[in-house]
């Protein structure tokens, strides 16, 4: 009687365990169900020789091209920004070109890239843009840091009936029923997913520091990142409690009066959208009034301002992307081929301001910009066509896949891009070699930087989908 107990209980949990399987099973593919397949995708592998790069000077085609603008400062306090975001574009334009361009109206056209300084201000930007479209005849607008200025571009792109591709700028109104164009695509995560993702991460991963301070820049991305982490954390952290919130104005320079409120708030965590130059200018400050607190941020991930603080300073910073991979980073000669032909050329052949330590790697917020670059080649190229009715069409609902292996969607009604995300914990050198498995097992000895990497899902941190834009009423937040 017990054997026959024993067989019967063993039987009925077999089924229940092979039952639970399926369940996930299913779970799991319905997931991936949302993305689908990825239409195209980037191969590292397929990347051609690209020993004759060089950011100083470029290899610039004229004639019969499709012309991008790169709308970004090339001149004032954020200049950085503009080198950063020319190298990146440059980069991949110059990929395809190495490949006799993309085909497009029964021809291959090769890619050129225009410098379009926009000196951070709206007024910059509305004048470089109808430069850039009534005298260059640009294909495309590609720009910026800084919502406010990007919606400037939109706005210029619809006017004109040409794309607008935003790769940096964050804020949920871009999109939203007011401001929404069909001419234009956020390929670049917004600013409640950032707070979500990184209040998913403490909540749910971390599960250690309840106490958070919020300092951010004093203008709508800022603000919509303070609300985004707090909303964040109602829904993925509510033990957790907010006990200061700031927000500085662009660009300053003394940070004091802030981080002497800090000091005394007892927050265990700072969470900063803060960009550069800010972002580093605040993390250095606060080393140097003697507050170890953690950040969890954004962009300070300039190697430059990191290796100012150096090892100890920066151990320990948490840091959100979303051009990331689950450790190891390479995991394929094509992984290792691609990045390492990038590192080479920084170490041997490129000048200032290239040569700085923040180029060493194109990954982070770099290997984004990249990848968005080729994925809109892509699009353009499946379109067959610059018309941006045809482009329009292909992109709207797309999925592809990066070379860094995610697979990214452009959700079609509002044009806003679903992606999983990525934490990065930053730790000593001696540590960082669960991320970086090649020699010498570690990116920087200068500064701490990214060692564990934590996956945050796409479901968790969909983005905000505004019910009032007619295309999008009724569906869901993957856009279905």
């Amino acid at each position: 009687m017990k054997i026959r107990d024993q067989l019967f209980f063993t039987a009925i949990m077999t089924v229940l365990f092979l039952s639970l399987s399926m369940w996930i099973t299913s779970m799991s593919f319905a997931a991936k169900d949302h993305f689908g397949k990825p239409r195209a995708l980037f191969d590292w592998s397929k990347v051609p020789d690209m020993s004759d790069f060089d950011p100083n000077h470029p290899v610039i085609p004229k004639g019969d091209t499709i012309k991008i603008a790169v709308v970004a400062p090339f001149s004032g306090p954020s200049a950085t920004n503009g080198q950063i975001d020319f190298i990146c574009i440059q980069w991949a334009a110059h990929m395809a070109n190495k490949k006799g361009g993309i085909m497009v109206d029964g021809k291959k056209k090769l890619i050129e890239v225009i410098k379009a300084d926009n000196m951070s201000s709206p007024d910059g930007t509305k004048k470089v843009c109808e430069r850039m479209v009534l005298k260059e005849k640009v294909h495309v607008l590609w720009g910026t840091n800084g919502s406010h200025l990007m919606k400037i571009i939109n706005q210029t792109a619809a006017k004109y009936n040409i794309l607008a591709s935003n790769f940096g700028a964050n804020s949920e109104q871009l999109q939203d029923a007011t401001n929404f164009s069909r001419n234009a695509f956020q390929s670049t995560f917004s600013v409640s997913q950032i707070g979500r993702a990184l209040a998913y991460y403490y909540g749910q991963i971390r599960k250690k520091e309840k106490k958070f301070y919020i300092l951010c820049q004093d203008y709508s991305f800022g603000r919509e990142m303070g609300e985004g982490f707090k909303e964040g954390l109602k829904q993925y952290y509510p033990e957790a409690k907010v006990v200061g919130e700031d927000y500085h104005k662009l660009f300053l320079t003394d940070y004091a009066a802030f981080l002497t409120k800090i000091k005394a708030s007892g927050a265990e965590v700072i969470f900063s959208g803060d960009w550069l130059p800010d972002g580093g200018n605040l993390l250095k400050q606060a080393r140097q009034m003697g507050i170890t607190l953690p950040f969890a941020n954004v962009y300070m991930d300039d190697p430059v301002a990191l290796s100012d603080i150096g090892v100890e300073g920066t151990e320990g910073l948490v840091n959100i992307t979303q051009y990331g991979a689950l450790n190891p980073t390479f995991k394929t000669k094509g992984d290792i081929r691609y990045l390492k032909m990038w590192n080479d050329l920084w170490k041997t052949k490129w000048k200032a301001p290239y040569n700085a330590m923040m180029y060493a790697w194109p990954l982070g917020s770099m290997g984004h910009y990249i990848e968005q670059v080729i994925w809109m080649l892509s699009v353009i190229e499946r379109a067959g066509s610059t018309d941006p009715e045809k482009v329009i069409k292909t992109w709207e609902g797309d999925v592809y896949k990066f070379g860094v292996g995610k697979v990214v969607k452009m959700r079609a009604c509002d044009h806003k891009m679903i992606q999983d995300f990525h934490v990065n914990e930053y730790v000593r050198p001696e540590k960082q070699k669960v991320s970086m498995n090649i020699p010498p097992y570690y990116w920087f000895n200068t500064h701490s930087t990214t060692g564990p990497v934590h996956l945050i899902p796409a479901e968790k941190v969909l983005p905000w989908m505004d019910q009032k834009l007619d295309r999008c009423k009724g569906k869901n937040d993957w856009g279905e």
